[in-house]
């Protein structure tokens, strides 16, 4: 069966992995070791990526787990250097996007995101705008690994499972999504997907 769309995770693949230089300062803001503010950060970030929380809450509720209790103005600036940190897009990505596109075939983007982050990369990050669907965790109540999201973007690309390929830079997430069929693989650049994809 023939390749008639193509997905694409958002951070590590449309926009460059969050650096440890941006971990590094979120530690320096709340005071903490680098490895603790690492391991809390992902501990609950599913929960914001759900949409359960807004970014200064996720924060304040990570940190007082480990007894630090920021002022508004520290959460503010975390919350805002974490926005920062996801909003790099890889050229070299958009531009295979905008060459996916163009060849006929249908984009779309599926990502665990944050309800913050979604809206100010909507209004900020002209690459939103280049996907005929778009699935994210905050708005669907589903967050990748989990099958329901998946399901969710073969409805509204209309498509079979083995039609679509996507690509994440997660292997849990690949694994996954190939379980329904869908022809996935782990992101290793622009140049590797476009020979996937024929382009």
């Amino acid at each position: 069966m023939s390749i008639k769309a193509a997905a694409f995770d958002y951070g590590g693949v449309i926009a460059f992995f969050q650096g440890q230089e941006a971990m590094k300062d979120l530690a320096d803001l709340a005071e903490i070791e680098v490895s603790l503010m690492n391991r809390i950060y992902w501990e609950s970030r599913p929960g914001y990526d759900l949409g359960q929380m807004d970014g200064r809450n996720y924060f304040k509720s990570i940190l007082a787990g480990v007894g630090v209790f920021p002022d508004p103005d520290l959460l503010e600036k975390m919350f805002l250097c974490d926005l920062e940190s996801w909003s790099h897009v890889n050229p070299e990505t958009e531009k295979l996007i905008r060459d996916v596109k163009s060849s006929g075939l249908k984009t779309a983007i599926l990502s665990n995101i944050a309800p913050d982050h979604l809206n100010h990369y909507k209004k900020t990050l002209p690459v939103f705008g280049l996907f005929d669907a778009a699935v994210f965790s905050c708005e669907t109540g589903a967050i990748k690994p989990d099958e329901k999201i998946y399901r969710i973007l073969l409805s509204q690309m209309a498509c079979e499972a083995e039609e679509l390929v996507f690509f994440d830079d997660r292997e849990i997430n690949v694994a996954a999504a190939a379980v329904l069929g869908i022809k996935a693989f782990l992101w290793d650049g622009a140049e590797a997907a476009r020979k996937i994809l024929e382009l």
